[in-house]
């Protein structure tokens, strides 16, 4: 067997072992780590909404919650292992391409790398909290955000990064939302092994979840262009003040509400991820 066959043996062999069984048990038990913190950031914004200002509706407030109740932190590490697999899942997709036809599209690669740096980030966060329940590892996700904007601001052309990286922000809540109305998440569900009534919950989950992390997405997305435009890193927000502000709206505290109960079907959606999804 000459070199260009063996290299080429080795590749087979390691993109064999990436699809593998412990590359997908990584992909879903990330799947349903995110799931939690959705369902838990949602039932806080709902709290939020009914007046209990004290609730931080972010990561750091599900994360709170969570290292209140006996066994927290043993859910904690769980989380934290579940998320290092979902970077890690990521990670084989950068290097051998998404599952699909089009998964080892330049495109694809590069989406599945942001997604592998988000949720190293949100990993180590979720470890540093485990280390220390209570010590602020999680963070608040509104003075991360506001840290983040003046820092960038103090960069020469840090307005026009902050607006342009708010654009982005807006854009891509604008996609997420879209994408979720118009169902482009059935490419990646095994729908063959659903029943009729269950691709209907899914849908349920997957379109109204989508429809209320793109909302968001956007609203925050705003505040940065806003921040940007001022030249003030207060008016950049983070998940908590986001959620918060759509309290303010002229549809009070109920817009709130659905967004909250958007986030709790995103979390449901997760877990039918973690069951269905192609990996």
């Amino acid at each position: 067997m000459n070199s260009t066959a063996m290299a080429r043996s080795g590749r087979t062999h390691a993109e064999r072992a990436a699809r593998g069984s412990a590359t997908e048990g990584a992909a879903r038990a990330g799947l349903t780590a995110r799931g939690v913190i959705y369902l838990l950031v949602g039932i806080l914004a709902i709290q939020v909404a009914f007046g209990d200002s004290s609730r931080q509706a972010d990561r750091g407030g599900a994360l709170e919650e969570i290292a209140q109740h006996s066994f927290g932190v043993v859910v904690l590490w769980a989380l934290a292992a579940g998320l290092v697999g979902m970077a890690l899942w990521r990670l084989s997709e950068v290097v051998f391409g998404a599952a699909g036809q089009d998964g080892r599209k330049a495109r694809k690669r590069a989406m599945s790398a942001v997604r592998c740096v988000f949720y190293s980030f949100v990993a180590y966060s979720v470890i540093m909290f485990a280390a220390s329940p209570g010590g602020g590892g999680g963070g608040s996700s509104d003075k991360q955000s506001r840290d983040v904007t003046a820092r960038a601001l103090g960069l020469p052309g840090g307005q026009w990064i902050v607006g342009l990286a708010g654009v982005g922000v807006v854009a891509a809540g604008v996609w997420i939302g879209v994408r979720a109305v118009r169902r482009k998440y059935h490419d990646k569900l095994k729908l063959g092994e659903m029943s009729r009534r269950t691709r209907q919950l899914v849908d349920v989950t997957g379109v109204g979840g989508g429809a209320a992390r793109g909302l968001v997405f956007a609203t925050a997305g705003v505040f940065a262009v806003r921040a940007a435009i001022d030249y003030e890193p207060d008016r950049a927000k983070g998940l908590d003040d986001t959620l918060r502000s759509l309290a303010h709206t002229p549809l009070g505290p109920w817009l709130l509400v659905c967004v909250a109960l958007g986030f709790m079907l995103f979390g449901l959606f997760s877990f039918a991820l973690a069951r269905w999804r192609k990996v």
